[in-house]
């Protein structure tokens, strides 16, 4: 969304972080001009324009063979700066590690970022046939992803609302079980249950299991997750992923609270 305000330069402050989390959501193999514009919903000259400004500061990179933008050297040095205050993988990877050995399927991390969740660490299970949906960088609205559906649902009710009036577009872009009924619908029954669940509406045949990790104040930061084979999420087995998800958020929740100040 395009800021409202009048600060002079805002709009293009916007346009630039928007297509930072475009480029990095891309991952190891970049995006097209073409990609980027139609994802921002901006003329490719004023993609062209911005991504080469981001390149002269060092925030982006241009691949000189495929000539596909990616994440520049400024965004890890950033990020390594950054890191020490908000990034909770080093607390989270063995037990993210663990829940991927104790189910067998792929295993998530993710955080909330405004409106998103961003995908911070994917371990592998061991079952051959696995889902592709999620990997590190990859971003989905709160309420698409099990995971951003577990951080809505232990949202407060207020915060809820706010955000279903704020992206009336969810519908349009996920389909109809994004509306604003059904999706109330999951998130109340992921509240009853404690995990959400998400039966192939992302991509078919691929199920996630997601469970909210809390702050020392109780509010939903994190989430983790478990992606796989429709057939692998069955009535009776769904049941005791849950249980083994929700036991390795509780243990990653307690940990957070324990020594983050």
């Amino acid at each position: 969304m395009e800021p409202t305000t009048s600060v002079p330069g805002t709009q293009a402050i916007a346009r630039a972080a928007r297509l930072l989390r475009l480029v990095t959501a891309a991952g190891s193999d970049g995006a097209s001009l073409q990609e980027l514009a139609v994802a921002a919903d901006l003329s490719r000259s004023t993609v062209h324009r911005l991504l080469s400004a981001l390149k002269s500061e060092g925030l982006v990179d241009r691949d000189g063979a495929s000539t596909r933008w990616m994440p520049g050297p400024e965004l890890f040095l950033m990020g390594s700066v950054a890191a020490a205050r908000y990034d909770v993988t080093a607390l989270a990877r063995d037990i993210v590690r663990s829940l991927a050995v104790k189910t067998e399927e792929s295993a998530f991390l993710s955080v909330r970022r405004a409106d998103e969740t961003v995908c911070l660490l994917r371990e592998e299970g061991s079952f051959p046939i696995r889902s592709f949906v999620l990997s590190e960088g990859v971003r989905f609205p709160l309420g698409v992803a099990s995971a951003g559906l577990a951080i809505l649902a232990f949202l407060p009710d207020h915060d809820v609302d706010a955000y279903l009036e704020r992206h009336p577009e969810l519908e349009d872009s996920w389909g109809r079980a994004h509306g604003p009924r059904p999706l109330r619908t999951r998130l109340a029954e992921t509240k009853e249950r404690g995990y959400a669940v998400n039966p192939g509406l992302i991509v078919e045949g691929s199920w996630g299991l997601g469970a909210a990790v809390f702050d020392r104040s109780g509010r939903p930061e994190w989430a983790l997750s478990l992606t796989g084979v429709a057939f692998r999420f069955g009535p009776d087995r769904m049941a005791e992923l849950g249980r083994t998800l929700l036991a390795h958020a509780h243990q990653l929740s307690a940990r957070i609270s324990s020594t983050r100040r």
